[in-house]
């Protein structure tokens, strides 16, 4: 990138040119020594002959051509001037070998054609090399045509056909530099999808934790109002006995104060769990953790959170199958999807039966690809023209202020993601099921 305030040759001494196209410029100009070399040899075979101005001519040419590539290499030698000048000394050379061979009878005399053509392959990237060249090579070869004392028709003739491949060698420069252009501006603009694919990508994980937060947060708000019940029951008789033990003082039996002890520890236990399991579910996570979930833990831990919600309007039972193996989905991804099924079934319950018995039975045993659940209610069971949709984002059938229709949709996202699969059926004997079957963890 050129700086505002530098001159063109220190722009090019600050914009150094790329190692590929050194080391490429290098070989060219090496190239150029020894065919110069070998052609020295090759006409000095064929022509039986050691004229001492050809051999000397070639040879200073080989050597500047090969410094000149150590020098290009090197970065020594800018490529502009190293072009330009390659171009002036080569047409030279050029001259000379065809004069001494011939003249325009030289069976070398069309290398002057050639010339344009092989500058635009040395600086593609810069037209004056090429129309240097042409020009000289033009002029050389008019040089060499007033020493021969050539016929003016025929000189304006070669002047044309020189032109022509000048033209030519610059329309070729011109089409590589505008398709280097276009792949450079095509690279650019991969470079900038990949980029902005990167932010959507980032953008979308982004919308999803905050989407899984709020569905967490919208279970652990439906258990709100059963954690005060909850808590006062066993913080109630923790009071009790406290009150019990002040009255009584020092003339409490040994025994009955092991009791009340007892009694009173297991209160404090109970709002402990209680607690630690609400402050467990609602801790912020991440999607994409890739942790072992324990089965057995994980519904049991449902259970005592869906037990806050259920009270004494119904019960959980649990029927697993022993040595089940662990999971590929995390253990609080497995609690929220376990905990979710269990919230819905106590919903359509009371909402079918008010003031009904809530009876939920979950099952789990193992299969061949790993483990699969079973979440099952006596409610009304799932209407026909709702299961289709059951999964979908944002459908519910609850009432308003009762749900967000992400529940389900995120259950079985979180499954599918790991490999597993959720789907929803009406048993023969009533009610709805929800069956999970989870992959075993590698």
């Amino acid at each position: 990138m050129r700086r505002v305030g530098t001159s063109p040759v220190q722009a090019e001494r600050d914009d150094p040119a790329p190692p590929a196209l050194l080391r490429l410029q290098r070989k060219n100009h090496l190239l150029v020594a020894v065919v110069l070399l070998f052609g020295l040899a090759l006409h000095c075979v064929v022509t039986r002959s050691l004229p001492p101005p050809l051999i000397g001519s070639q040879l200073l040419a080989s050597a500047f051509f090969a410094l000149m590539g150590v020098g290009v290499g090197a970065g020594w030698v800018p490529l502009k001037w190293a072009g330009t000048s390659s171009g002036l000394v080569g047409m030279a050379t050029f001259t000379v070998f065809v004069h001494l061979t011939g003249g325009p009878q030289s069976a070398y005399f069309p290398v002057f054609m050639a010339v344009p053509l092989v500058l635009a392959m040395f600086s593609p990237d810069s037209r004056l090399p090429t129309l240097a060249g042409g020009l000289a090579s033009l002029g050389s070869a008019m040089i060499v045509n007033v020493l021969a004392q050539v016929p003016p028709s025929r000189m304006v003739l070669q002047a044309v056909n020189l032109s022509t491949f000048v033209g030519l060698a610059l329309l070729g420069s011109s089409m590589y530099r505008r398709m280097l252009d276009a792949q450079r501006s095509a690279h650019q603009e991969r470079l900038e999808a990949l980029a902005q694919l990167a932010e959507s990508e980032r953008l979308r994980r982004h919308a999803e934790r905050e989407r899984a937060e709020v569905e967490r947060l919208v279970l652990v708000g439906q258990l709100a109002a059963g954690v005060a019940h909850e808590v006062n029951n066993p913080l109630a008789y923790v009071k009790a006995n406290l009150s019990h033990l002040l009255r009584e003082g020092r003339g409490v039996d040994p025994d009955e104060l092991m009791l009340v002890l007892a009694e009173t520890q297991q209160g404090v236990l109970r709002i402990q769990q209680i607690v630690t399991d609400l402050r467990g579910f609602s801790r912020v996570g991440s999607l994409e953790e890739n942790e072992r979930g324990l089965v057995e833990e994980a519904l049991s831990e449902a259970s005592r959170l869906a037990s806050v919600r259920l009270r004494d309007r119904g019960e959980v039972s649990l029927a697993l199958e022993p040595g089940l193996p662990a999971v590929r989905l995390g253990q609080r991804h497995l609690v929220q999807v376990v905990l979710n099924l269990l919230l819905n079934a106590v919903d359509a319950v009371e909402m079918a039966m008010p003031g009904g018995l809530v009876r939920i039975r979950v099952r789990a045993w193992r299969v061949e690809e790993g483990v699969c659940l079973e979440v099952e209610d006596n409610g009304p069971g799932i209407p026909p023209e709702v299961l289709p949709r059951l999964f979908e984002p944002f459908f519910t059938t609850k009432p308003p202020g009762k749900g967000t229709g992400l529940g389900l949709a995120l259950c079985r996202e979180y499954v599918s993601r790991v490999g597993g699969s959720l789907h929803a059926e009406n048993p023969p004997g009533g009610g709805a099921r929800f069956v999970i079957l989870l992959p075993a963890a590698r």
